[in-house]
């Protein structure tokens, strides 16, 4: 990876050029936030996302036509692909719309943006799972909660000795409570990487698009929830999963998958060879963390209404 081609601004200056007049003059700068792709502001209307290797080319070209599938179903905007192609020999490139609207981490969400973040998973669910599997979407297996649960045990240990996090808070999740949010049948399209900076969220609160499709898959849709209570909050996750349909199962697993891998994100930072802003994992940890009513339910149905 280290020897792969990076675009420059020139590259990205010329790549420009060839696709319409006067492209190359546009003001161009890199996007700093995230980093999975290389990728370029180009004017006010515009995104230059580059794939530095053959996986993601292979990413890139899925994701253009899922965006396309996913775009007639869900409630908020989603990038439109102008131009795309190769910018050296193998390697992929793709103009994009640039959605109106600061990053998810920037900007609280209200009321109303809740009631988008609901038509996004209502969107989702409704999107045909055969049809998307068509397009190379990988089917993946729920995660255990219970593994995850352990794990997260031994960072909130290392954690709590060092006052980042007090490891009472994790004990209530016992292993019977992970057992009752066992997934249920039923795989979806799911996002898979529904953090802040891939929201774009007006001054008003309003959830206006979804960025960076690149990791979607078929399955659990707890982990979208997940995302968004990273992203927003426990709170403002848990309404809109509610308002989408899901029951008190989908969304209790949403939040305990988000809680313990905020912990042990964290202590990977803290502890392992993560590189992650720490300020920024730990404002994370702070919103999955959030109490929220729902956890005061110790009596589930067998079966969640919203995955029958």
């Amino acid at each position: 990876m280290s020897d792969a081609p990076r675009p420059t601004q020139d590259t990205v200056h010329r790549l420009l050029g060839t696709l319409f007049p006067d492209g190359g003059r546009l003001e161009v700068a890199p996007v700093t936030e995230g980093g999975d792709h290389s990728t370029w502001w180009a004017g006010t209307r515009y995104v230059l996302r580059f794939a530095l290797d053959a996986p993601s080319s292979a990413r890139m070209r899925r994701e253009i036509r899922l965006r396309d599938l996913v775009r007639q179903h869900v409630g908020v905007a989603v990038p439109a692909s102008l131009a795309s192609g190769e910018w050296t020999s193998g390697l992929t490139y793709t103009l994009d719309t640039r959605l109106q609207g600061a990053s998810g981490d920037a900007v609280d969400v209200t009321a109303a943006g809740e009631e988008d973040l609901a038509g996004l998973l209502g969107g989702l669910r409704a999107v045909p799972a055969a049809r998307a599997e068509t397009l190379g979407l990988r089917r993946t297996p729920p995660r255990s909660l219970d593994v995850l649960r352990r794990e997260a045990g031994r960072a909130a240990e290392r954690l709590g000795a060092d006052g980042e996090f007090e490891p009472a808070r994790l004990a209530q999740f016992t292993a019977h409570a992970a057992a009752q949010l066992a997934p249920q049948p039923g795989a979806v399209v799911v996002h898979h990487d529904l953090k802040g900076e891939h929201l774009t969220v007006t001054p008003d609160g309003r959830v206006r698009g979804a960025l960076d499709w690149a990791d979607a898959v078929i399955g659990d849709p707890a982990e979208d929830i997940a995302g968004l209570a990273v992203a927003v909050g426990s709170r403002a996750a848990v309404r809109a999963a509610t308002l989408a349909g899901y029951g008190a199962r989908a969304s209790l697993r949403g939040l305990w998958l988000a809680r313990c891998d905020t912990l042990v994100r964290l202590a990977g930072r803290l502890y392992g060879t993560d590189d992650s802003p720490l300020p920024l994992l730990r404002t994370q940890l702070d919103r999955a963390w959030e109490a929220i009513l729902l956890e005061l339910v110790t009596e589930l149905s067998d079966k969640d209404p919203d995955l029958s």
